[in-house]
């Protein structure tokens, strides 16, 4: 009976010690190589156990479900970034355990989501512009959101099937914030909207790549990472910084408030802001890394191409997403969804 109750409590022990040598990571599809995964297994012995969700939403609505979901690393954008920090939902970063933390790019640090970076690490990021097939007649005249009203562009565009997205062009047009809680500046917003409905072609956030490529809209809206993927197979693609300002989003990693693994939290984190760990991840899924280090690593094509790395002067015509009241979002989605019953 001693031996096997010995044998018990050691194989008790071996399954405590699999489960504490182990990180859950939850996070985009497709933004982190399974080759990076390995290196970090392989350099560390800590198993990842990686999982994916669509939606920030999906994201928040499983951690807000219980407090132990088991998760460590997540990767909210900056607006959950700030939600989350607000509800105590995420680690206050011991920087000391973060020695590559140096190597991100100051442009993407201190800001209003999350002022000190006390909760998150930009991991990658973009801009939302216009995307403009050259070959199509009076592309040339685009600078500006406000130009997407012309009459000559009647069912040629193509706009991201996200509220706030949408909302923010004509909120920019307006002149106000993209992140505007303001229930009058909303509705103005909408019906600003409602004058664009015949340029509208589509509402499409998961196939713009191909879209583009295929010639189903000649412009509209896109982030600058999916235009440059689409730009290497069609040489026409241009994309457009508008004149009269636009979104910045960020993705970024933070550690959850009741991480199981906290400790090998830190560490998958510290791995990923490495420049090398970093520029791998960029060369494979092609968006702009906010690892400045890891940028400086790149080919000269890409770190120098204005399309995905827009110089300082252009950043500084950008809004960073930050959260707004459940009571705005409301609003928000009300009209989005009379907008799109419109169409």
């Amino acid at each position: 009976m001693k031996i096997i109750f010995s044998l018990i409590l050691f194989f008790l022990a071996s399954l405590s010690f699999a489960e504490e040598n182990s990180v859950n990571v939850y996070a985009w599809p497709g933004v982190i190589p399974n080759s990076v995964i390995q290196q970090f297994e392989k350099e560390t012995g800590i198993k990842v156990n990686f999982s994916t969700f669509d939606s920030n939403e999906t994201l928040y609505a499983k951690l807000r479900a219980t407090k132990n979901a088991g998760y460590d690393v997540i990767e909210p954008s900056s607006y959950y970034i700030d939600r989350m920090r607000r509800q105590n939902m995420l680690e206050k970063l011991d920087k000391n355990k973060l020695s590559y933390f140096k190597n991100l790019n100051p442009e993407f640090l201190n800001q209003s989501y999350d002022p000190h970076n006390e909760y998150s690490t930009p991991f990658i990021w973009g801009v939302t512009g216009i995307f403009i097939n050259k070959n199509y007649p009076h592309s040339a005249a685009i600078k500006k959101w406000s130009d997407l009203w012309n009459k000559n562009y009647t069912d040629q565009l193509m706009l991201l099937n996200d509220a706030r997205e949408v909302f923010s062009i004509a909120l920019k047009t307006l002149g106000y914030s993209a992140n505007d809680a303001n229930s009058d500046h909303i509705k103005k917003a909408y019906l600003k909207l409602k004058e664009l409905n015949p340029n509208i072609k589509l509402f499409n956030s998961d196939a713009v790549i191909s879209i583009l490529i295929d010639d189903d809209a000649n412009l509209g809206m896109a982030w600058n990472g999916d235009a440059f993927k689409a730009k290497q197979e069609k040489a026409q693609i241009e994309f457009v910084y508008p004149e009269d300002g636009f979104v910045i989003w960020v993705d970024n990693f933070a550690i959850t408030k009741n991480a199981p693994h906290r400790e090998n939290a830190y560490k998958f984190l510290n791995f990923i802001l490495r420049a090398d760990v970093a520029q791998k991840i960029a060369l494979d899924n092609l968006y702009p890394t906010a690892n400045r280090a890891a940028q400086n690593l790149l080919p000269e094509k890409i770190k120098n191409d204005p399309l995905v790395y827009p110089s300082h002067a252009i950043l500084k015509r950008g809004e960073f997403q930050t959260d707004i009241p459940d009571s705005a979002l409301a609003v928000y989605e009300k009209y989005w969804e009379e907008l799109k019953m419109s169409e």
